[in-house]
């Protein structure tokens, strides 16, 4: 698990996507299989919208119940047609950097460099959205 200066980190970030990136690092010694898509997991702001400030094990929580992620890498095959298991894309795509919804039990978890991720094959991406905050569980 992130250690929670990490998470405390993550959760104050003015720019989640730049934060994510700059934590991660370099990530050109991973290359995903197949269909894989690799995502960063976001981590919510911690103070809500109503200004309350989320507990430390409230925001340890994103970790587990997150349905948002930064694509991050792609495996070489993820987003392609394959007529021979009848998985069609309709020229649908997600590009690196997008923010994306997905069920957390459709993924597997990893952590790269202390910031927690999840594998998840191209077909179960629910949506691309253009802010990871527009996902809300109130």
């Amino acid at each position: 698990m992130a250690t929670v200066a990490t998470l405390e980190k993550l959760s104050r970030a003015s720019n989640p996507k730049l934060e994510l990136l700059t934590q991660l690092g370099d990530l050109t010694k991973i290359h995903l299989m197949s269909n894989r898509v690799l995502l960063a997991i976001y981590i919510a702001p911690e103070k809500t919208s109503g200004g309350i400030i989320r507990a430390t094990q409230t925001i340890r929580e994103d970790i587990w119940q997150a349905t948002v992620g930064l694509v991050i890498k792609k495996g070489k095959t993820a987003f392609r047609d394959e007529p021979q298991t009848h998985n069609y894309f309709h020229d649908q795509d997600v590009e690196i950097g997008d923010w994306v919804v997905f069920r957390p039990g459709d993924a597997k978890r990893i952590q790269i460099n202390g910031i927690d991720c999840r594998m998840v094959e191209d077909s179960l991406i629910d949506m691309v959205i253009s802010e990871p905050d527009l996902i809300t569980h109130k």
